[in-house]
Protein backbone atom coordinates (compact mmCIF):
# COMPACT_ATOMS: atom_id res chain seq x y z
CA UNK A 1 0.00 0.00 0.00
CA UNK A 2 0.95 3.41 -0.89
CA UNK A 3 1.27 6.36 1.49
CA UNK A 4 -0.82 9.51 1.28
CA UNK A 5 -0.78 13.52 2.56
CA UNK A 6 -4.26 14.32 2.51
CA UNK A 7 -5.64 18.16 3.10
CA UNK A 8 -9.07 19.27 2.29
CA UNK A 9 -11.14 22.24 3.05
CA UNK A 10 -14.35 22.65 4.08
CA UNK A 11 -16.27 26.01 3.84
CA UNK A 12 -15.96 28.52 6.59
CA UNK A 13 -19.94 28.27 8.04
CA UNK A 14 -20.00 24.49 9.13
CA UNK A 15 -18.40 24.22 12.65
CA UNK A 16 -15.20 22.39 14.05
CA UNK A 17 -17.82 19.26 15.04
CA UNK A 18 -19.21 19.21 11.40
CA UNK A 19 -15.45 18.98 10.10
CA UNK A 20 -14.80 16.21 13.03
CA UNK A 21 -17.87 14.46 11.35
CA UNK A 22 -16.41 14.68 7.62
CA UNK A 23 -12.82 13.92 9.28
CA UNK A 24 -14.80 10.62 10.06
CA UNK A 25 -16.78 9.98 7.31
CA UNK A 26 -13.51 9.92 5.11
CA UNK A 27 -11.92 7.93 7.48
CA UNK A 28 -14.56 5.49 7.43
CA UNK A 29 -14.21 5.31 3.39
CA UNK A 30 -10.22 4.81 3.41
CA UNK A 31 -11.36 1.58 6.34
CA UNK A 32 -13.79 0.64 4.10
CA UNK A 33 -11.78 -0.05 1.11
CA UNK A 34 -8.76 -1.82 3.02
CA UNK A 35 -6.42 1.16 4.12
CA UNK A 36 -6.24 2.90 7.56
CA UNK A 37 -5.53 6.69 8.44
CA UNK A 38 -2.80 7.70 10.80
CA UNK A 39 -2.15 11.25 11.88
CA UNK A 40 -5.50 13.65 11.54
CA UNK A 41 -4.76 17.35 12.79
CA UNK A 42 -7.43 20.07 11.96
CA UNK A 43 -5.83 23.29 11.61
CA UNK A 44 -8.60 25.40 12.42
CA UNK A 45 -10.06 28.06 10.23
CA UNK A 46 -7.83 30.07 8.33
CA UNK A 47 -7.92 33.09 6.05
CA UNK A 48 -7.65 31.83 2.41
CA UNK A 49 -5.31 33.83 -0.06
CA UNK A 50 -8.43 34.42 -2.79
CA UNK A 51 -12.31 33.61 -2.25
CA UNK A 52 -13.61 29.98 -3.38
CA UNK A 53 -16.84 29.42 -4.32
CA UNK A 54 -17.56 33.36 -2.43
CA UNK A 55 -15.79 31.78 1.11
CA UNK A 56 -12.51 33.86 2.55
CA UNK A 57 -12.22 31.98 5.06
CA UNK A 58 -11.82 27.68 5.24
CA UNK A 59 -11.66 24.73 7.82
CA UNK A 60 -8.24 23.22 7.15
CA UNK A 61 -7.96 19.36 7.70
CA UNK A 62 -4.73 17.28 7.64
CA UNK A 63 -4.91 13.12 6.93
CA UNK A 64 -2.27 11.39 6.60
CA UNK A 65 -3.19 7.60 4.57
CA UNK A 66 -1.95 4.24 3.68
CA UNK A 67 -3.98 2.57 1.70
CA UNK A 68 -4.39 1.58 -2.02
CA UNK A 69 -4.65 3.83 -4.70
CA UNK A 70 -8.86 2.91 -4.99
CA UNK A 71 -9.24 3.69 -1.30
CA UNK A 72 -7.70 7.57 -1.94
CA UNK A 73 -9.94 7.53 -5.41
CA UNK A 74 -12.91 6.93 -3.93
CA UNK A 75 -12.57 9.20 -0.86
CA UNK A 76 -11.97 12.28 -3.50
CA UNK A 77 -14.80 10.92 -5.31
CA UNK A 78 -16.95 11.55 -2.36
CA UNK A 79 -15.38 14.72 -1.74
CA UNK A 80 -15.84 16.13 -5.35
CA UNK A 81 -20.02 15.59 -4.69
CA UNK A 82 -19.82 16.86 -1.24
CA UNK A 83 -20.92 20.77 -1.22
CA UNK A 84 -19.46 21.08 2.33
CA UNK A 85 -15.38 20.63 0.79
CA UNK A 86 -13.90 23.22 -0.77
CA UNK A 87 -10.69 21.93 -2.25
CA UNK A 88 -8.40 19.06 -1.78
CA UNK A 89 -5.41 17.86 -2.25
CA UNK A 90 -3.65 14.31 -2.33
CA UNK A 91 0.27 13.85 -2.10
CA UNK A 92 1.87 10.67 -2.46
CA UNK A 93 5.11 10.73 0.08
CA UNK A 94 7.72 8.20 0.94
CA UNK A 95 7.39 7.88 4.85
CA UNK A 96 5.00 10.23 7.16
CA UNK A 97 6.46 12.72 8.99
CA UNK A 98 6.67 12.22 13.21
CA UNK A 99 5.32 14.35 15.35
CA UNK A 100 3.06 17.81 14.99
CA UNK A 101 3.40 19.13 10.97
CA UNK A 102 4.69 22.43 10.13
CA UNK A 103 1.51 23.88 10.38
CA UNK A 104 1.14 22.82 14.01
CA UNK A 105 4.51 23.52 15.56
CA UNK A 106 4.13 26.77 17.62
CA UNK A 107 6.43 29.52 15.89
CA UNK A 108 8.01 31.55 19.09
CA UNK A 109 9.10 35.49 18.57
CA UNK A 110 12.36 34.41 19.89
CA UNK A 111 13.14 32.29 16.98
CA UNK A 112 13.07 34.68 14.33
CA UNK A 113 15.97 37.25 13.89
CA UNK A 114 16.08 40.25 15.64
CA UNK A 115 16.62 43.62 13.87
CA UNK A 116 19.05 44.95 15.54
CA UNK A 117 22.33 42.87 16.30
CA UNK A 118 21.77 39.43 15.24
CA UNK A 119 22.70 40.07 11.28
CA UNK A 120 25.86 42.69 11.29
CA UNK A 121 25.75 42.38 7.55
CA UNK A 122 22.70 44.18 7.07
CA UNK A 123 23.04 47.48 8.90
CA UNK A 124 23.00 50.86 7.10
CA UNK A 125 24.76 52.43 10.64
CA UNK A 126 27.91 51.56 9.42
CA UNK A 127 29.03 53.66 6.82
CA UNK A 128 30.35 56.43 9.23
CA UNK A 129 28.93 60.34 8.92
CA UNK A 130 28.35 61.66 5.21
CA UNK A 131 31.41 63.86 3.88
CA UNK A 132 30.05 67.13 1.73
CA UNK A 133 31.71 65.76 -1.32
CA UNK A 134 29.78 62.95 -1.46
CA UNK A 135 26.57 64.14 -3.40
CA UNK A 136 25.99 67.19 -5.23
CA UNK A 137 24.60 70.38 -4.28
CA UNK A 138 21.24 70.72 -5.72
CA UNK A 139 21.65 74.31 -6.10
CA UNK A 140 24.22 74.68 -8.50
CA UNK A 141 22.22 71.95 -11.16
CA UNK A 142 21.71 73.60 -14.43
CA UNK A 143 18.26 73.55 -16.61
CA UNK A 144 18.35 70.66 -19.55
CA UNK A 145 18.30 72.16 -22.80
CA UNK A 146 15.20 71.48 -23.64
CA UNK A 147 13.35 73.98 -20.88
CA UNK A 148 16.28 76.95 -21.32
Amino acid sequence: MALYEHVFLARQDVSAQQVEALVEQYKGVIEANGGKVGRVENWGLKSLTYRIKKNRKAHYALMDIDAPAAAVQEMERQMRINEDVLRYMTIAVEAHEEGPSAMMQKRDRDDRPRRDGDRPDRGFGDRGPRRDGDRPDRGDRRPREDRA
